[in-house]
C-alpha cells in the first residue's frame, strides 16, 4: 500500500520551469515504478513519463521529451518531475502514480496522488 502526495504546482510563464514533487508513504517505495500523468480540462488523462524502481531508466511521451525530466530519491521516498521550456499546452493537473511494472498505461498503476495544478501562461 502506497500513499502519494504531489506538490510544487502553480503559475508559470511560457518558457519557464517548474519542479513537481511526489512524496510517498510506506517502506517499499524503491520497489515501485513511478509514473507521471496529466489531465487538461475536457481531455483524457495523458501519459507524461515514468521512472524505473532503481531510477536507472526513464521514458517520456513525445510531447514532453527533451523538456521534462523525471528523477527519484529513494532514500527520501520522493519522485520529481522537472519541467523546462514550458508551453501553454502543458497546462493540466499533474498526477504521480505507483505501479509494479514500467508502463505508459494508467490502468497498470495501483496508486495515485491527488494531483497538482500547473498553469502556463502565454
Amino acid at each position: 500500500q502506497v500513499q502519494l502526495v504531489e506538490s510544487g504546482g502553480g503559475l508559470v510563464q511560457a518558457g519557464g520551469s517548474l519542479r513537481l514533487s511526489c512524496a510517498a508513504s510506506g517502506r517499499t517505495f524503491s520497489s515501485w515504478a513511478m509514473g507521471w500523468f496529466r489531465q487538461a480540462p475536457g481531455k483524457e488523462r495523458e501519459f507524461v513519463g515514468y521512472i524505473t524502481p532503481s531510477g536507472g531508466s526513464t521514458y517520456y511521451s513525445d510531447s514532453v521529451k527533451g523538456r521534462f525530466s523525471i528523477s527519484r530519491d529513494n532514500a527520501k521516498n520522493t519522485v520529481f518531475l522537472q519541467m523546462n521550456s514550458l508551453k501553454p499546452e502543458d497546462t493540466a493537473v499533474y498526477y504521480c502514480a505507483a505501479g509494479p511494472w514500467n508502463s505508459w498505461l494508467p490502468k497498470n498503476y495501483n496508486y495515485w496522488g491527488q494531483g497538482t495544478q500547473v498553469t502556463v501562461s502565454s
